[in-house]
């Protein structure tokens, strides 16, 4: 039997506070003093810039003398309405006129450092700075510095909300105590007297507009420390507010990346090899030189890019100049990730989770088990990775949709050459990215062409290379042991996954610009939790053990939307609706004894159910559960669903979610339904099958998503809840696989083992 290595006790004890002497002793274990003292924090200054008529606030803020108020957005908008949710916040602590205000993108800076995401993706965000495990309380205060210090402005992990709620809401009672300032000494009031409502500050029947005393505001000094708005009798907050990014992608009029257009621009189209480390070996030079309207190529160790006066034009010529390709060692392919998911079963595995104790609760009982497993999942965001670049000089401007902004201009930088601070970049919106846009290559790829070609250039890829070349969610393996009590319930879980260590790949591609293939090596065999996060969620089993199993597949892999999550919901809710059956208990009543522990999960399932109409999952009703927690949400979804001549039909989602306080209600629903959306695109296809390095699926037509007409009905209910806000970009998307799974075995009796939905079980 493969051995365990236990990674547990390492992330038990966690001290309350980090004093200069402990951090000068860890760092003295570390290697040395000189650590602790080049990582002492430091004060950062705002760099946004004002146009004449602007004043600036903070980091956060700006007012016009017209009046008009710029929200700083320091995330990535995707479609997940950050621009509206940020600026909603901003606008009620300040008391604003919604109509006044208006939004921009933040400029790279430490000041929007992301540190929530810092610390639950540790994994991800640790520097190798060689600062020992044990040391607790230095290795997360390293961590978070070293993030500031490198303006880690990630968008992920449904953190904007949650991470710049307070943030936004301290920056707007600060701008809001200037103002109040600024006015009372016109009046020679005491400001903390004053107030503000509707973009005026008021005393009594006096009034002064925002844009009165904005200019003499900004010169003040805030107090040191937030004078919160007392409770207004309209907030913003909590209101269903119109989108701010909607007007403009309704009419057109919103820019991405792919609609910068600049004198003299041409375009691109690109052509890479097989996955793993390829190289460019040879092109038909002869014949793509007399490809209609060819005015450049690149040549690149990695890749052909064709340059001409339409990207249609530039494509077409790749065609003709038929570049081939060299990979060193075995391709990949669907058969061999799938031997290598098997073998690392066989192989030591290291013990992320442990409760109780599995190994005595299990000794000499009947063991009841299943394997589940998942294949690859694709982003396939509408728009294609696509970036604009312009040499200006001795500098380059970058217009790209990207995810991690100072990590996109560093990529940029070190491949180009060029120092940091010579790279302009400019993120953009992102026509869906569901953590496509933490891939930066498009962009690297464009300033290379547009410094070799020297004009500006704009390079999109094509579906193909979509899918080729940005790597996809890990396929996973799982095998869920179980012994069971006398009732029919969990005793003892051991969930076992074979998965790859996506989180290590990411952080090494994202931070030290290595090769997708030099990543994914370089990643194999290590310990990653969040690879298995999410597994035996939220259920009150006495013995609880998950183990993860490296895998090395040779397929790049990265984050996703929902990330380990998306899987790992998919293992546990179906195997614990398989113990629900053997034990002859309905699936509702099964899951809620367990859940004693987990009241507000309870509540959103008996919710659900409540407002479905339940039938008690018996044989005939197509009627499956399954219920999550993550980011600090939580969700339950009942799904009726049944196979027809026409293939699966999803007739209708029921969902009830406790996401804590609620921003904008209208944008949390347009989550949720996407999220489901999402979630049954990856049940039934949203992925390939890999043969000779190359992805078989070129188009978006050979993925299986799901069309308009097969669209189920959909019902999302929220409880009402005064938590802090959860997540909401990824609730929706782990519960969808495991529901319609669920309610497939209702309606057939069949069970379905495999992701996307397949009729023969493992």
């Amino acid at each position: 039997m493969a051995g365990i290595r236990d990674t547990v006790g390492k992330d038990k004890r966690r001290l309350p506070h980090v004093s200069r002497r402990s951090l000068l002793v860890g760092a003295t274990a570390a290697g040395g003093l000189a650590i602790a003292w080049s990582l002492w924090p430091r004060d950062y200054s705002s760099n946004l810039t004002a146009a004449p008529d602007e004043h600036v606030f903070n980091a956060f803020l700006k007012i016009g003398d017209d009046g008009h108020i710029s929200a700083i957005v320091p995330q990535c908008e995707m479609g997940q309405g950050v621009t509206t949710l940020l600026p909603q916040i901003m606008a009620d602590e300040l008391g604003a006129d919604w109509r006044t205000i208006a939004v921009e993108t933040a400029p790279i800076s430490p000041l929007y450092t992301n540190t929530l995401l810092v610390d639950e993706d540790s994994a991800v965000f640790t520097p190798r700075s060689g600062v020992p495990d044990f040391v607790h309380d230095v290795r997360g205060w390293v961590r978070r510095e070293w993030a500031v210090r490198h303006a880690v402005m990630l968008t992920a992990n449904s953190s904007s909300v949650r991470m710049f709620e307070a943030p936004c809401r301290d920056a707007a009672a600060q701008a809001r105590a200037l103002l109040m300032m600024a006015a009372a000494r016109r009046w020679d009031a005491d400001w903390e007297a004053c107030d503000t409502q509707d973009g005026f500050v008021i005393l009594g029947a006096k009034k002064l507009r925002f844009a009165e005393v904005a200019a003499a505001a900004a010169l003040l000094e805030p107090p040191a420390e937030p004078v919160y708005r007392a409770s207004s009798a309209d907030p913003l907050y909590g209101k269903e507010l119109t989108r701010l990014d909607l007007p403009a992608k309704v009419d057109g009029s919103a820019n991405y990346a792919g609609d910068i257009r600049l004198p003299d621009m041409v375009f691109a189209a690109i052509r890479q090899g097989p996955v793993g480390a390829t190289r460019l070996k040879g092109i038909d030079r002869k014949a793509g030189m007399k490809s209609p309207g060819l005015l450049h190529i690149v040549e690149h160790e990695r890749w052909l890019a064709t340059v001409a006066r339409n990207w249609w034009a530039a494509n077409r010529a790749l065609d003709r100049f038929a570049p081939v390709f060299e990979t060193d060692g075995t391709p990949v392919s669907s058969d061999r990730i799938d031997k290598a998911l098997k073998s690392a079963f066989k192989a030591d595995a290291f013990r992320i989770r442990s409760e109780g104790d599995v190994g005595e609760a299990m000794a000499g009982r009947t063991k009841v088990a299943a394997e589940y497993a998942v294949a690859p999942a694709l982003h396939v965001p509408i728009e294609t990775r696509t970036a604009t670049a312009a040499p200006d000089g001795a500098k380059l401007r970058v217009w790209v949709a990207t995810q991690a902004p100072a990590q996109c201009r560093d990529a940029i930088a070190r491949a180009t050459g060029l120092a940091p601070a010579a790279v302009t970049l400019f993120p953009m919106m992102a026509g869906g990215s569901f953590d496509a846009c933490l891939d930066h290559n498009v962009a690297v790829q464009a300033a290379i062409i547009a410094l070799q070609i020297k004009r500006p250039v704009q390079l999109a890829w094509s579906r193909a290379e979509e899918i080729m070349r940005v790597p996809p969610r890990a396929p996973a393996r799982a095998k869920l042991t179980a012994t069971l009590n006398a009732a029919g319930g969990i005793d003892a879980l051991v969930t076992r996954i074979a998965v790859p260590s996506t989180n290590h790949e990411v952080r090494d591609r994202l931070f030290d610009n290595s090769p997708p293939d030099v990543a994914q090596r370089a990643s194999a065999g290590k310990a990653d939790a969040a690879a298995v996060e999410g597994a035996a969620n939220g259920y009150a089993i006495p013995h609880v053990a998950v183990d993860h199993c490296p895998a090395d597949i040779g397929l790049p892999t990265a984050r996703w939307r929902g990330n380990a999550d998306s899987y790992t919901a998919f293992f546990t809710e179906s195997f614990v609706d398989e113990m629900a059956a053997r034990a002859g208990t309905d699936a509702l009543s099964y899951r809620i004894a367990m859940l004693g522990d987990a009241p507000l999960l309870a509540r959103c399932l008996l919710t659900a159910t409540s407002l479905g109409g339940w039938e008690g999952g018996l044989s005939g009703t197509a009627q499956g559960l399954a219920c999550h927690s993550m980011r600090g949400s939580h969700i339950a979804l009942m799904a009726t669903a049944r196979q027809s001549d026409k293939g699966l039909q999803v007739e209708q989602l029921v969902a009830v979610v406790d996401a804590g306080r609620l921003v904008n209600p209208a944008i949390a629903r347009q989550q949720v339904e996407g999220g489901l959306i999402f979630g049954l695109a990856a049940a039934v296809g949203a992925t390939t099958d890999y043969e000779g390095g190359i992805a078989t699926a070129r188009k978006f037509g050979q993925l299986g998503l799901p069309r308009l007409s097969q669209t189920p009905q959909i019902l999302i209910e929220f409880v009402d809840s005064d938590r802090d806000p959860g997540g909401l970009g990824e609730i929706g998307v782990p519960v969808v696989a495991p529901a319609i799974a669920n309610a497939l075995f209702a309606a057939t009796g069949r069970r379905i083992r495999r992701l996307p939905l397949s009729a023969h079980p493992l």
